[in-house]
């Protein structure tokens, strides 16, 4: 069984991963929200379904990368109250 100074340096690195995490999935977010403006300048006008179809995709893609950020941050906060009682 771990020491608790273990589990401690355990979480601690699981945190920094959970962090490099969120920054990949901020990147993500901001490249997806890039993407959706080139898209809608490129294709401004057209009212094909198709291209109305693309920005639905992209926004949705957008939100659940919100999700998953938002539940990484719950992940943490949780990890850190566990350290706390440790």
């Amino acid at each position: 069984m771990a020491s608790v100074a273990e589990l401690k340096a355990a979480i601690d690195i699981a945190l920094q991963q959970i962090g490099d995490g969120q920054t990949a999935v901020q990147a993500a977010g901001e490249k997806l929200s890039e993407a959706q403006q080139t898209l809608a300048g490129a294709l401004e006008g057209s009212g094909h379904e198709t291209v109305e179809a693309a920005q639905a995709s992209l926004t949705q893609a957008g939100q659940e990368l919100e999700e998953c950020l938002a539940a990484t941050l719950v992940a943490v906060e949780q990890a850190q109250l566990y350290v706390s009682s440790l």
